[in-house]
């Protein structure tokens, strides 16, 4: 996994970002998978794409069930724009990393945050 010293920005957040929380190193996610940290008393899902190296962060539980499992899901990419997903690992809702949208076909959404990767260490951006 590629450690970067500079800024990264992979997805500009819908409301303006006012805190970015440290929420781990670089090292403890896995490439091409998710990890869970708990940041604000909120489960979120960080997951790294390694071939890419683009970062995403969403909320960790999945609107289908409510259970907390995303950061577990499979990644992958779908369509000619290669829109980064993670599909959840119990029933298999797909969600776009970028916007959250269900890509199930279902009327589901999850809660995008920003990422930036400096020093070694991952922040999620909050808007307040």
């Amino acid at each position: 996994m590629q450690t970067t010293n500079t800024t990264t920005a992979t997805r500009e957040a819908a409301a303006p970002v006012t805190k970015w929380l440290a929420a781990c190193r670089v090292e403890d996610v896995p490439g091409d998978g998710g990890a869970c940290v708990l940041l604000e008393g909120e489960q979120i899902a960080i997951f790294y794409f390694s071939r890419r190296d683009q970062w995403y962060a969403t909320e960790n539980r999945c609107p289908h069930k409510q259970q907390m499992a995303l950061s577990r899901g499979m990644t992958g990419s779908t369509g000619g724009d290669c829109e980064p997903k993670v599909a959840c690992p119990f029933h298999k809702k797909t969600f776009s990393l970028r916007t959250g949208e269900c890509l199930s076909g279902e009327d589901y959404r999850i809660r995008t945050y920003p990422v930036k990767v400096k020093n070694g260490k991952v922040y999620i951006g909050f808007p307040w």
